[in-house]
């Protein structure tokens, strides 16, 4: 089986969010499984010259733009034995930044006809093209309307496209639908919603499949709450839409070789986490107490990662013989308030604002408690990763949080969770995992029980090719 995976980010090329460690890591386990599994992308003049200087140049070729012609390079780069192609144009990708310019149509109109006309001419025909949220979502549209009735090359090929965040849909003026995406206006069934042209949603209609990043998140885009106005649209499709969850690289995350943090440690050698603690208490400017559980939080400070409620809930918690790390960075009502936590309450909580990826190594390490409330959350990396470092999350009941963390309260499951989004159940949860904490011998139970969950991108590649598979 032989797969095109279409993406406007991977690591470690470009980066700016969960796609592009996912696209960095499913192409990676599904040649490992016997995938000839290929990766097409932009190439953005923020990637790194080192990465540019082991790039190979292979040809050029010009690609249709509604009604002109533009020019796109193509460069072949291995990493971790995949092939990547990377699509070159400066006028569209030397910008200094992936996305929010002004005519991100054109651009990603323009990949999502370069990485199609790509297949023909490095002789690569595979069984399912699979995309990636609105940025490629023009990939089924273009196959449907201009290649599988022409062309005999691609009538067998089959399109999988993935919502990876269904917030983000590519809307725009129904103004440029034939000037920059080359469709008549007579498509507008296909291009069209709610007086706009919605990109993900023509995506939604054409592709053969389509999936999310959790099985709980599949079935949450079916209602109001969470479709961002796309529930209707799906659930007419619902027919064709299934949920497979992200994995992590535990090549990447683990414990035991990890580099970060000040001493690497095992199932086999748990005791070795508290010299972690220590250190990260240290570096964060708090007491050095290996006996006080210290709850954790590496994320964006923005209220749909439910810092509405931590707000409510986390000066009730700060009463009891407990210390809060905190890293991230976001908005500046947030960041306000934790400067504020750390200003009253320095022998408590530690804070540094902004992204530091080794502190966030040492943070998982470190800590005891990961705290993960989110509104709406349709996969979750964080939990997976505290997981892996025998960190026990508490987490709200929603998308691929529900699906990776399971209650412990009966004594099987691999962290504590709540329901409702309301403080008073956040403030609840932890004062339960807190309670649970000093239980020492059963909390090293449930520690090295999470460090055991399989959350391996093995499994969701596996997932993935029973998908593939279904749609030949």
């Amino acid at each position: 089986m032989k797969v095109l995976f279409v993406t406007s980010e991977a690591y470690p090329f470009a980066m700016s969010g969960g796609l592009a460690d996912v696209s960095g890591a499913l192409p990676k386990a599904l040649k490992k499984r016997v995938v000839g599994c290929r990766v097409v992308m932009p190439l953005y003049d923020t990637v790194s010259d080192s990465l540019k200087d082991k790039m190979k140049f292979l040809f050029s070729y010009t690609v249709p733009v509604s009604w002109r012609r533009q020019y796109c390079g193509v460069f072949e780069a291995k990493f971790d034995g995949v092939t990547y192609y990377l699509l070159d144009n400066q006028y569209y990708f030397k910008r200094g930044s992936l996305y929010g310019h002004y005519d991100d149509a054109e651009r990603f109109a323009f990949f999502s006809r370069a990485a199609i006309d790509l297949l023909k001419l490095i002789d690569f025909q595979p069984d399912v093209i699979h995309c990636n949220d609105w940025q490629s979502a023009l990939v089924p549209v273009y196959m449907d309307l201009y290649y599988k009735p022409y062309d005999p090359f691609y009538s067998g090929i089959k399109t999988l496209l993935t919502i990876h965040n269904i917030q983000y849909q590519g809307i725009y003026s129904e103004d440029i639908l034939e000037d920059v995406f080359g469709i008549s206006r007579e498509r507008m069934d296909i291009m069209g919603y709610e007086g706009c042209v919605n990109l993900l949603k023509a995506g939604i209609e054409t592709a053969d499949r389509i999936s999310t990043v959790s099985p709980t998140y599949s079935r949450e885009i079916l209602t109001p709450d969470y479709a961002h106005g796309l529930d209707g649209i799906l659930r007419a499709r619902e027919y064709k839409l299934s949920g497979i969850v992200n994995g992590i690289d535990t090549e990447v995350y683990d414990p035991s070789t990890d580099s970060n943090i000040e001493k690497n440690y095992s199932v086999d050698s748990f005791d070795d986490k508290k010299i972690n603690k220590l250190a990260l208490q240290k570096e964060m400017g708090l007491p050095e107490r290996a006996e006080v559980p210290v709850i954790s939080m590496v994320t964006r400070l923005v209220s749909h990662k439910g810092l509405d409620i931590v707000k409510y809930a986390i000066e009730d918690v700060l009463q009891r013989d407990v210390q809060l790390v905190i890293l991230g960075s976001g908005d500046f009502e947030y960041e306000s308030f934790f400067r504020y936590l750390k200003g009253k309450y320095p022998e408590k909580v530690g804070l540094k604002i902004g992204f530091i990826p080794a502190l966030a190594r040492k943070i998982y390490a470190g800590s005891d408690i990961f705290l993960m409330p989110s509104l709406s959350e349709p996969c979750g990396l964080s939990q997976m990763i505290a997981l892996r470092y025998g960190t026990v999350p508490i987490t709200r009941e929603t998308g691929g949080l529900k699906d990776t963390v399971i209650d412990s309260m009966n004594g099987k499951g691999n962290g504590f969770t709540f329901a409702n989004y309301n403080g008073d159940d956040l403030r609840f949860t932890i004062h339960r995992s807190i309670d649970a904490y000093a239980d020492k011998d059963g909390w090293k139970i449930l520690a090295k029980r999470c460090m055991e969950c399989d959350n391996s991108w093995a499994k969701s590649a596996s997932d993935y090719i029973k998908l593939y598979k279904s749609m030949k």
